[in-house]
């Protein structure tokens, strides 16, 4: 996809495509905003006011008028703008000129009950906010039962309570919502000649089962050769998928594998936990690495492109699941720990750290960085001989104030520095 730049001066119009009711607001605010950030939530709730309720297109407007509104730069507004388009919440559409002109089409959010049922969004919330909260929020969103046994049912129909009349009928708007911006893999065309004729149904891949396989493929990280086996053995007797069934296997495979549920390995740092200003000095990119990067490929880069261990994955797995510590936190961590531990990561080491860095409430790259630098200068001042033996005194990463500061730096230090910045 081309890159465009985004200018104060490139205009906008907002299109209508649904209906925002109160109850969506408070969906925003509780399902959606632990997930895409409350920057992206007041860029939706702004160009929602920015159109008048029975209007169906706004005025046009210019991106100033959004930085003064929401009192951001244009990049985090575009980053903002990105997460509703990835959640379903926006369509983009922009016509490339000496001023670029936006056309942004609005969508409603889940209903609870739809976002519950999503693969991708329910979990995504569960490793945002963490079981108790997840569950508390659950509650809130549940049915109440009442028994009416002893009841009986007076409801009137329409036809008993009114006359029917002649008058005409006006189409009410409807409620639209969009499926997941999600690029996948998935070759339905494989999929669909692999499996024998007699055994599928012509009709067994409906758009709804394509959403489903698509958004499996995307939370468990499967691939072609493994979801057309999940397929093959969700079949019914009459060739058309389970979906039910799909979705079990696809959990029990990644079970199987992994010995745990999908978490936040692969996740990267949500962007309202992100810093807003522009990578300029080298600990500025650093930090644009930290939080870019999902620990599952940040320690992948690290052991030189090579898969981490299934033990490796667990103490990822703890840092971000039980202590529920950022992905940029726990990059951080892991970049400090390799260094100062002869790069191997040791679990009492690390769960030590990890640990003291959970009282902290550490949630940024920034915040973890700036924290480690001042523990290491403590231990160095109290000249402490309690640390273990394996670990280097005098190994500090390279993002350490004294280290990144220097005009000149050490064959290593360039090299760790060059490491990092790799993918920027």
């Amino acid at each position: 996809m081309k890159l465009i730049t985004l200018l104060p001066a490139d205009r906008y119009v907002l299109i209508n495509k649904t209906i925002l009711t109160e109850i969506d607001k408070k969906n925003l605010i509780n399902l959606y905003e632990p997930i895409i950030g409350f920057c992206a939530v007041s860029l939706y709730l702004t160009f929602f006011s920015d159109l008048d309720r029975l209007e169906l297109m706004s005025k046009d407007f210019t991106h100033h008028h959004l930085m003064n509104i929401l009192k951001c730069d244009l990049e985090t507004i575009k980053q903002a703008r990105e997460a509703l388009e990835a959640v379903g919440l926006l369509k983009t559409y922009v016509k490339v000129g000496d001023v670029n002109s936006y056309v942004y089409e609005l969508y409603s959010p889940l209903t609870a009950q739809e976002f519950y049922n999503n693969p991708i969004l329910n979990i995504v919330l569960y490793n945002n906010i963490g079981e108790a909260e997840y569950n508390s929020l659950k509650n809130i969103y549940q049915d109440v039962n009442i028994d009416l046994t002893d009841y009986e049912e007076i409801t009137k129909t329409l036809n008993e309570t009114f006359e029917a009349t002649n008058i005409p009928l006006v189409e009410a708007k409807k409620r639209n919502t969009l499926p997941l911006n999600i690029t996948s893999d998935i070759d339905f065309d494989f999929l669909i000649s692999s499996i024998p004729k007699t055994m599928l149904n012509p009709k067994a891949f409906t758009k709804k089962i394509r959403e489903l396989i698509i958004n499996l493929s995307f939370i468990y990280n499967l691939d072609n050769l493994q979801m057309l086996e999940l397929i093959r053995t969700s079949l019914t007797s009459s060739g058309h998928i389970d979906s039910d069934e799909l979705r079990k296997k696809a959990r029990k495979n990644y079970q199987f594998n992994n010995d745990a549920m999908p978490t936040l390995v692969y996740r990267e740092t949500p962007e309202y936990l992100k810093t807003s200003s522009q990578a300029v000095s080298k600990k500025d990119k650093i930090i644009a690495v930290f939080e870019n990067t999902s620990p599952y490929d940040f320690l992948k880069d690290k052991y030189g492109g090579n898969k981490p261990t299934p033990r490796d994955l667990k103490l990822l797995e703890s840092l971000l699941i039980d202590l529920e510590l950022p992905p940029a936190v726990v990059n951080v961590l892991i970049d400090y720990v390799l260094r100062k531990n002869n790069n191997r990561l040791s679990q009492s080491y690390l769960e030590t750290i990890a640990g003291q860095w959970k009282r902290q409430n550490l949630k940024t790259a920034k915040e973890a960085m700036e924290f480690a630098e001042q523990e290491h200068k403590k231990m160095q001042a109290k000249g402490s001989k309690t640390k273990p033996k394996s670990l280097k005194e005098n190994a500090v990463p390279i993002w350490f104030n004294e280290n990144i500061a220097k005009e000149q730096t050490s064959e290593e230090e360039q090299k760790e520095l060059e490491n990092l910045l790799k993918n920027i």
